[in-house]
């Protein structure tokens, strides 16, 4: 079984006692599988390894916390999110974030600024419990492959930013996910359904 981890979009210094904790984005089967043959060339033509390591994701937000409060995050996240619109995700070729990660643009951020503006609540809830500010994610993407050595970079977005690459889906619901460090595999806290179309009640 291919072994996957999930990094999140900005990375956080870790504390003995705090969690590190992702809400993630997870592109549905079609999609997944485009993106993972993507990744899996990349790996072919440039042999770095966190491109086949990584799942597949869109990053919402990070954050570190302690475990005690995750009970109350997964109950304000969970009223939250399912007052949020299922939105769709297009895909829209490749761009990357010098010097280290080559990734597939998300075409409208709107609806991640949305969700980013409502989580607000839940970053003053851990900056008042002695964490970190939450990292919530405004400039949203979908990494084929990050950390790369500069050179290699270089390489790849030279090939990479003339390609083509559309695929869109309709994200229904994010993922809570958290580890203990780097290094450790996440594990999946909680699962948060976004509503029906609010909009008709507007």
């Amino acid at each position: 079984m291919e072994m996957f981890v999930h990094e999140p979009a900005t990375r956080l210094p870790l504390f003995s006692n705090l969690y590190e904790y992702l809400l993630v984005v997870h592109p549905d089967e079609k999609v997944y599988q485009q993106v993972l043959d993507e990744k899996k060339l990349f790996f072919d033509r440039f042999k770095e390894k966190i491109a086949i390591k990584t799942k597949p994701h869109i990053t919402v937000s990070n954050f570190l916390a302690k475990e005690t409060m995750e009970e109350t995050i997964i109950r304000w996240m969970q009223r939250i999110i399912s007052t949020q619109n299922k939105f769709s995700v297009s895909l829209n070729n490749y761009s990357g974030f010098p010097p280290h990660t080559v990734y597939l643009r998300v075409q409208d951020h709107q609806p991640f600024r949305q969700l980013a503006t409502s989580l607000k609540v839940v970053d003053q809830y851990v900056r008042g419990n002695n964490c970190p500010t939450m990292k919530l994610i405004t400039h949203p993407h979908l990494s084929i492959a990050r950390k790369l050595p500069a050179t290699i970079y270089e390489k790849a977005i030279m090939e990479y930013a003339p390609r083509s690459f559309h695929a869109s889906f309709e994200v229904q619901q994010l993922i809570l996910l958290k580890r203990k460090h780097q290094f450790d595999n996440c594990k999946q806290v909680s699962v948060f359904h976004l509503g029906a179309d609010n909009r008709l009640f507007n």
